[in-house]
């Protein structure tokens, strides 16, 4: 094994994987900015060209962040990761820079959902998170807060979500800091617990793409996003699940604890 772990070390002065990884979200986070400050100069389109644009290109590349900073998900600093970029949104949001407060909320969102997977130790406690969030969100939707911002006070909505802006408009669709925070946490149960990670993630879109779809199709003010979540994480590791659960009690499938 001596040569072909020479091989594979990084060269001395190389930037690791993980770096390279968070280089390419940096970039990625840049080029999303630029989209949300100049998407409205660009000439309109018909609305069901705009669903298809927030679909099938927007929704992945701005869910692709939390894969690109999944390096980070292990860290011990991540609250503190999590207030210095909700610090920066904040600065961003009063220069007026909206395309970089956008960017920023996506990565304070992320982070928030990286460290809420650090307090869960179980995959069972994930499995229970996952059975729990889409009847809060139905109830919240329909009946309960998120309601009440959305119908009474939809700046504060406005300034909270994170934006997904179409050409030629100055609306957007727009996803609450929820959708997410929670898709990051799958997102990262998925890696910390070994189960299906590619598979996971375009499961995650291609749900919330089919409900922001539903939402159109059927003229719709808003549907709940996290069942459509749940639903992404559960299916393709279902069988994964179901023998976690079976077999919790013997310690599989629980996190390490971090040195």
């Amino acid at each position: 094994m001596g040569r072909v772990a020479a091989v594979l070390r990084t060269p001395a002065g190389a930037p690791q994987a993980s770096d390279r990884v968070l280089l390419a979200a940096a970039a990625l986070l840049v080029a999303l900015a630029a989209w949300d400050a100049f998407a409205g100069h660009l000439p309109n389109v018909a609305e069901h060209w705009d669903i298809v644009l927030v679909a099938a290109v927007l929704f992945p590349a701005t869910f692709l962040v939390p894969w690109l900073l999944l390096p980070l998900a292990a860290s011990r600093w991540l609250l503190v990761f999590t207030l210095v970029a909700g610090a920066a949104a904040g600065l961003l949001d009063l220069a007026g820079l909206e395309g970089g407060f956008n960017s920023a909320k996506i990565v304070a969102f992320t982070l928030f959902g990286f460290w809420f997977v650090q307090m869960l130790e179980a995959l069972s406690w994930v499995v229970l998170v996952a059975a729990v969030i889409p009847w809060v969100d139905i109830a919240s939707v329909y009946r309960g807060p998120t309601r009440v911002v959305v119908e009474e006070q939809p700046g504060v909505f406005e300034r909270i979500a994170v934006s997904f802006s179409v050409p030629g408009e100055d609306a957007a669709a727009r996803l609450g800091p929820p959708d997410v925070i929670f898709f990051a946490l799958f997102l990262a149960a998925a890696s910390r617990f070994g189960l299906r990670l590619g598979a996971t993630w375009i499961a995650m879109v291609v749900c919330l793409s089919t409900t922001l779809a539903l939402t159109y199709s059927f003229d719709l003010d808003g549907l709940p996003a996290l069942p459509a979540l749940s639903v992404g994480f559960v299916l393709p590791n279902a069988d994964l699940l179901w023998r976690s659960l079976r077999t919790k009690g013997r310690g599989e499938h629980r996190a390490p604890r971090q040195p």
